[in-house]
Parts: C-alpha cells; structure tokens; sequence
C-alpha cells in the first residue's frame, strides 16, 4: 500500500468524489483529498507519494474551470493516476484532455480511467452508478495500479481521444429558481463559477458563467431549483434511449 495520496477532484453533484474515493480506498488508508470546485480557493500543492485527480465529463470535454485549478499544481515528477467521469453517453476527448493538463503540470501519468457514475442532468441515465460491481472492478484497478508503480520507469499510458480537442459544449440555458425558493443563498455558495447571485430577493444566473455542473439543483434544500422546462425535456429526449444501457468502465495501464 502507499503511505499518503493526494485526492483532486472537481465534482459538483457528487459522482466523481464518489467514484474517487473507492479508487482511493484501495490504494492507501491515508488520503487527502483536495477540493477543485472550491471557488476563489487555490489547490494545495501535493505532498504525497501518489496524485489522483478524478474530474467529470461535460459534452466529452473536462470542465475548463478543473483545468484552471490543476494549472496551478506543480507536479515535479510525481506519479499520479486520472479518472475521467461520465454519465455513460461518452467520454469522447475528456480522458485525454485530463492526461494532458496533468502532464503539463510536471506529473506523470501511470494509469488512467473512464468511470461511470449517474447523469448529473438525466440521473435516470446511469441510475445507481457506480454500484457493487462497479466498486469490486475500481478496487481490482487499484490493486493493478500498486503493482505497476512499484517498478514503472516512465512511458505514457495511451488513452483514447483526439487533439485538437472537440468543442466544448455550449451552455443555451441555465438553472433557474421556482416561486418556492426561500433566497437561503445555498445554490450561491455552493456554484464554482460563482455565476448565481441572490440580490433584492431575486435569484439571477449568469449565463456567460454558468457550465451546467447542477450544483445549485442538487444543493437546493427545498428542491426549488431545475431547469428550464423545455431544456430539461430536450435533454430527457436526448438522452432517454441510454437509459437502459450499462456502459462498461475502461481502464488503462
């Protein structure tokens, strides 16, 4: 087992923290995890023998705001595994993405994953994800991973994914507040972007801002926030043949 791992992970709803921390648990009893959605908080530098940095998957692309904060790591040569999250349509550029910005920053990637966790939009997509078989199948990769690094002398592990990377996805809409909002400020605290203000008793998103993580939906105490209607319907539409698809999990060593 390692010592200490230092746990990165950006994860508005949850998914990624979760799928993280199994492959954590199997790795080392001593992590420290490190928040990226933290707005106006810089990511302390890594300090253990091993960096896990796990992010989501948006539109088949890593958050830009996740990238922003690993730029300020510094790496220095330190192993370290990435974990791409999806909600099972695809993962697409994202795994590459995330192997890259780690690489930039002076790491060196030794193993990599594209994980399933539940639809952040959609939660019947993915519904229950990740569950036991998932666990058992994290918990061998990690096993795998141990038995890697004891003697691995360098050499990048190849994942799929294209450069230049695909669009990021346009956000035409955000999350917005029903009657029943009681202004508590939750949704605010808890947006990374910072894009939600509670001002003279209204609640405002910024577009411009806004990346669709749907941290204010899940956070909201009173269930007051969703989306627009038509969107959340176009996306159930979209999306609903998947819903009774099991994507497997792909690993890399």
């Amino acid at each position: 087992m390692i010592n200490t791992i230092d746990f990165y992970y950006f994860s508005p709803t949850g998914g990624t923290k979760q799928v993280g921390e199994i492959f954590c648990e199997g790795l080392c009893t001593h992590v420290k995890a490190i928040d990226l959605g933290c707005k106006g908080k810089q990511a302390g530098q890594p300090e253990g023998e091993l960096a896990v940095i796990a992010a989501p998957v948006y539109g088949g692309r890593i958050p830009a705001m996740a990238v922003k904060k690993l730029e300020a790591l510094e790496g220095n040569g330190k192993l370290a595994v990435t974990l791409a999250v999806y909600g099972t349509r695809a993962y697409e550029d994202a795994l590459l993405e995330l192997n890259q910005a780690a690489e930039k920053q002076g790491f060196r990637v030794a193993a990599s994953a594209a994980l399933v966790a539940r639809h952040s939009i959609v939660p019947a997509v993915g519904a229950g994800r990740p569950d036991q078989v998932d666990r058992e199948e994290i918990l061998i990769f990690a096993g795998k991973v141990l038995d890697k690094i004891k003697d691995w002398e360098g050499g990048a592990v190849k994942v799929p994914g294209n450069y230049p990377y695909k669009k990021e996805m346009e956000v035409s809409a955000a999350p917005i507040s029903l009657p029943s909002c009681s202004q508590c400020g939750k949704c605010g605290s808890v947006c990374p972007t910072g894009a939600i203000q509670v001002e003279d008793g209204k609640v405002g998103t910024k577009l411009d801002s806004c990346m669709l993580c749907m941290a204010c939906v899940y956070a909201c105490p009173q269930h007051a926030r969703m989306l627009p209607t038509p969107m959340q319907e176009a996306l159930e539409q979209k999306l609903g043949a998947l819903k009774s698809v099991r994507r497997e999990n792909e690993y890399f060593l």
